[in-house]
């Protein structure tokens, strides 16, 4: 059995979940279910990052300790996966005992390793971000001065104060030779290629530690200082699989498979976290997955600009299912997509309510008509054999690379071949017999193999399909590539109507 790792990012508890934190973690929820299918032993990743300075201010703000700040925010993400219907294996919080273990393990390493090392620092540091910048990677402000975020459009603020340091500098080399060893690391390329490109544009030390924080992990040599960002956050992906436990046991799960990070955070993932782990002498992972923003008014959403939607009100308005395959299919992952409810009507009229939902209904009313409520075998011969020969293989190919759009119009071509093919047959207007038969059951096949192809994106609709064409059992259990094959439909099923399954929705 084939082992596959997914992570999501971890998130911060400064605020609570919204659409942006949604997109990345049905992603991951998709990707690992469609890996599930084909049999494989999956580990799929989430959680929330619950230390640092923004944190300890937010805490202040509320009028509470950070812990208890953490302890209000946290389980509002995990109740907002389940109730978006997210199969995660684990849910990682940075302030459990486990985490803080693999931090100070990954940390005395790298010190042993001497690439930690004392040194004073003087910067403009973001601290929505929790990075600092140079003023050439600054914007400008109103009287031109190199003063604000790129990211979040407001003032950095200047730190000065002694701090450890984690000697990436010494580290372009071998990075660059690792991702020349292993080309595909990154995807898609042009994400990957601006990682690279920051690699060969010199690489700094960073600061590892902060003296003017308390809320965070002690480093185990020096307890003056407390772990700063990158060391804490990203060491999550290591402690969720036993690493700092006192043994190897993490190795049967690590390396990772897949990353899932946004484009903002490409410099610590793809430079930061590799180094560190060589430092180490922990593997680097063997992928990244790197997505675009999910904008809201040309935004990225946040908190700070104002513009955060709740994606559990979008699920009052849409349908849980709805609402996750707008998310998957309608931008290439790795792009920005921007939110629009205008956009999010027009894909599920589209895709869901006229071409599946559709095809599902008329299908069941053709066969109640027809075939006396009764499915009929597939043609072997069906010309939609081979389109749902090539639908599966393309699909496949879409969820290996990490582009759920793309995994999903290939579905959605065995679907419209589908309606093409009752559009030519008119088996409505035909009489009861072997013609009629010969047609449904290929509608019917081609339905089977649709629901068991969607279930990464829309389990519930999965399912319900399913059920409808007179299939038992759960679509969770089949195991493709075998379920995708063409001739499996049980003629005698009884197949049954119900309501639409996408009701159509007006603007």
């Amino acid at each position: 059995m084939t082992r596959f790792y997914v992570t999501t990012p971890i998130y911060y508890v400064n605020a609570e979940p919204h659409l942006g934190h949604a997109y990345t973690t049905i992603i991951g929820d998709a990707l690992t279910r469609w890996h599930r299918l084909l049999g494989d032993d999956v580990k799929f990743l989430t959680g929330t990052d619950e230390h640092g300075l923004k944190i300890q201010q937010a805490a202040e703000a509320a009028n509470v300790t950070p812990q208890e700040f953490t302890d209000s925010i946290a389980p509002k993400f995990a109740e907002a996966w389940k109730k978006l219907n997210i199969a995660n294996d684990d849910f990682i919080r940075t302030t459990e005992p486990r985490h803080k273990a693999a931090v100070a393990e990954l940390l005395q390493r790298c010190y042993d390793a001497g690439d930690i090392e004392l040194d004073k620092f003087a910067g403009k540091y973001c601290v929505a971000c929790e990075e600092y910048y140079q003023d050439d990677e600054l914007d400008k402000d109103t009287e031109g001065e190199a003063n604000q975020c790129p990211i979040h459009h407001r003032a950095v603020e200047f730190f000065e104060e002694e701090n450890y340091f984690f000697r990436l500098s010494r580290f372009e080399d071998r990075l660059l030779d690792w991702y020349a060893a292993h080309p595909t690391a990154m995807t898609p390329e042009q994400r990957g290629n601006e990682a690279i490109g920051l690699i060969k544009s010199g690489l700094r030390d960073f600061s590892i530690s902060r003296t003017s924080l308390d809320w965070g992990v002690p480093l185990p040599w020096d307890d003056k200082h407390v772990t700063y960002v990158w060391y804490d956050a990203l060491t999550n992906y290591l402690a969720a699989v036993g690493f700092g436990d006192g043994t190897d046991a993490y190795k049967d799960n690590w390396p990772a498979d897949f990353h899932l990070i946004g484009k903002d955070i490409v410099r610590q993932h793809c430079v930061y976290w590799p180094a560190m782990l060589m430092s180490a002498g922990v593997e680097p992972p063997k992928g990244w997955a790197i997505g675009g923003w999910l904008l809201s008014g040309g935004e990225k959403m946040s908190k700070t600009a104002g513009n955060v939607v709740n994606p559990l009100d979008l699920i009052d308005d849409i349908g849980l299912d709805g609402f996750r395959y707008y998310v998957l299919a309608d931008t290439a992952y790795g792009n920005d997509g921007d939110f629009t409810w205008e956009g999010l009507v027009g894909r599920y009229n589209s895709d869901l309510a006229n071409n599946l939902g559709n095809l599902a209904a008329r299908v069941a009313t053709v066969v109640a008509k027809k075939c006396d409520g009764l499915g009929t075998a597939p043609d072997p011969d069906s010309p939609l054999a081979a389109v749902a020969t090539q639908a599966y293989a393309d699909t496949a190919a879409g969820w290996a690379t990490v582009q759920p759009s793309r995994a999903l119009d290939a579905t959605w071509s065995l679907i419209r071949a589908t309606n093409g093919h009752l559009e030519v047959n008119e088996p409505w207007k035909s009489e009861p017999g072997a013609d009629v038969d010969r047609v449904m059951g290929d509608a019917l096949e081609a339905l089977r193999i649709v629901a068991v192809l969607v279930h990464p994106a829309m389990p519930d609709t999965a399912q319900a399909l399913w059920e409808r064409i007179g299939m038992t059992g759960n679509v969770v259990d089949q195991r493709l590539p075998a379920a995708a094959a063409w001739g499996q439909y049980t003629a005698g099923s009884v197949v049954t109507k119900g309501d639409a399954l996408f009701p159509r929705i007006k603007l």
